[in-house]
């Protein structure tokens, strides 16, 4: 079977490619939501009307045509379902033919250029706002599903964002299309269609990965925190990828948690901490920091982690004397994640020694001895901070 898997615009008809209407014309069969599938009712072709691709590819399997179109809104290669189908139609004949995405439409709607903005698709998945509106000039969010706009714009002011300017795009393509241009306090009630899309704009958006952000710029308490230039060897040592599940074991703060988040856009840092007005704070310095792709929980350590994601990296700042508890929850969930322990007593250091040895990991062993200035009314003194041991490494 030869299958056109095609873009085929925003309004699915006068927006149509020359290539993808030839490919119709060709098709036997056409597969694809209501909205795709009107122009086509009366064509004498076989319409059936699908959206998931299990139905998809039982429509295939079903009918024995030699030529098939599957019909997608917007383009084929941008948030579609498309590369699905290929990768579960191993056998077939797979033919992409690209359409006009939303975001091309929308962008040429608001005179917007794109090659320089981030992407996210917010329909039917989970995926953060603030750090990605924060970090960029341009954000595309593609809405859908449980998140609309009002919800957007609520985030992004529950963040401190709210004096962003935002466009928003409904049906567009259609009789009943709408574009509405505010600020994002101003649409925290909108009610729009679901067919959405919606794009943030920042003037001054974060500009690098902040590291070893001041002391001075976190919230603080009697809670311990992670000293800037330690927690800067700490996060770096961790190799974070921009996806990278991450977790903050005795997040105190959340100093560290933060500098993770921002490491991690498109992942998440979950935060623990047994200490109840850790959990709060931790909270505090998200907001304060745009990061809402941290997520705090208060409990203990091992316990709390048996119900966590799967990590990529976990920084442990704190172990409660539960340090080999915890290396069993990792080794379990994934024994390739990157570990990162301080350390400020040789016993901690001998303990975390031993728990890679038990674990048949690798690790290696950096002391961090930072001094700093401090004016004393016409001198510069000096002014040293404990030691920490840094132990970084992996499980066998």
């Amino acid at each position: 079977m030869k299958i056109y898997l095609i873009g085929t615009g925003t309004e699915g008809h006068h927006t149509l490619t020359l290539e993808a209407a030839e490919a119709i014309a060709r098709s036997e069969l056409l597969i694809g939501a209501k909205r795709m599938l009107e122009p086509y009712q009366t064509s004498g072709k076989v319409c059936v009307r699908a959206y998931q691709s299990a139905e998809i590819i039982a429509a295939l399997l079903d009918n024995k045509f030699e030529i098939a179109a599957v019909l997608f809104s917007g383009d084929c290669g941008f948030f579609s379902g498309a590369s699905v189908l290929k990768e579960q139609l191993p056998e077939a004949e797979i033919i992409f033919i690209p359409g006009i995405s939303s975001l091309a439409a929308f962008c040429a709607k608001i005179g917007k250029s794109y090659e320089n903005m981030k992407f996210v698709s917010l329909h039917g998945r989970d995926a953060h706002i603030a750090i990605h509106a924060a970090a960029n000039p341009l954000c595309f969010f593609l809405l859908g599903g449980n998140v609309r706009a009002a919800d957007l714009c609520k985030q992004l002011c529950a963040y401190h964002l709210g004096a962003l300017s935002v466009y928003i795009g409904e049906n567009l393509g259609y009789p009943d299309e709408r574009i509405s241009i505010g600020k994002a306090v101003e649409f925290t009630d909108y009610c729009d269609d679901t067919l959405t899309v919606l794009v943030t704009e920042n003037p001054t958006p974060i500009q690098f990965i902040p590291s070893a952000l001041p002391d001075r710029c976190f919230e603080r308490s009697k809670i311990p925190m992670t000293k800037a230039h330690v927690r800067c060897s700490a996060v770096a040592a961790l190799n974070i990828k921009k996806d990278g599940i991450c977790w903050d074991i005795g997040c105190g703060s959340g100093s560290v948690s933060v500098e993770m988040a921002y490491r991690c856009q498109d992942g998440a840092v979950y935060a623990f901490d047994k200490n109840p007005e850790a959990i709060p704070l931790t909270e505090k310095n998200a907001v304060h920091f745009f990061c809402d792709n941290i997520i705090a929980e208060e409990g203990n350590c091992p316990e709390i982690l048996l119900n966590a994601p799967v990590p990529d990296h976990v920084f442990i700042g704190g172990s409660s004397g539960n340090l080999r508890g915890i290396f069993e929850i990792i080794a379990m969930k994934n024994h390739e994640a990157d570990i990162v322990i301080t350390a400020v007593s040789l016993e901690t250091l001998l303990l975390a020694a031993k728990c890679f040895d038990e674990f048949q990991g690798t690790f290696e062993v950096v002391q961090i001895a930072v001094t700093e200035t401090k004016k004393v009314g016409s001198h510069t003194m000096l002014e040293a901070q404990n030691p920490v041991f840094v132990i970084s490494g992996h499980l066998g």
